[in-house]
């Protein structure tokens, strides 16, 4: 009479893995990653927003790796003269 084959798993806590979410509230809730996660939010975030919602860029008109990328160019340049005509009044 065959038995069949027993397996055996241990519990270890070590060996469990986080999912990706869970490493990066982890990483987010130290003081660490709280200072670098206020400078990202400041620095590059705000930019995306803008040309995202105020400059209705949800996705590329082109075709084409250099279209692509010069019209990705065109929107921070519009963005950075806007930028500069801000701070000059």
């Amino acid at each position: 009479m065959d038995r069949g084959r027993q397996v055996q798993f241990k519990h270890d806590e070590s060996r469990e893995k986080l999912s990706y979410g869970d490493k990066m509230k982890v990483k987010i809730d130290s003081p660490i990653g709280r200072r670098q996660y206020s400078k990202r939010l400041g620095a590059i975030e705000a930019v995306f927003g803008n040309i995202t919602v105020n400059k209705g860029m949800n996705k590329f008109t082109l075709r084409g790796q250099e279209k692509v990328n010069t019209q990705w160019q065109m929107y921070c340049l519009v963005h950075n003269i806007e930028k500069l005509r801000n701070s000059l009044y």
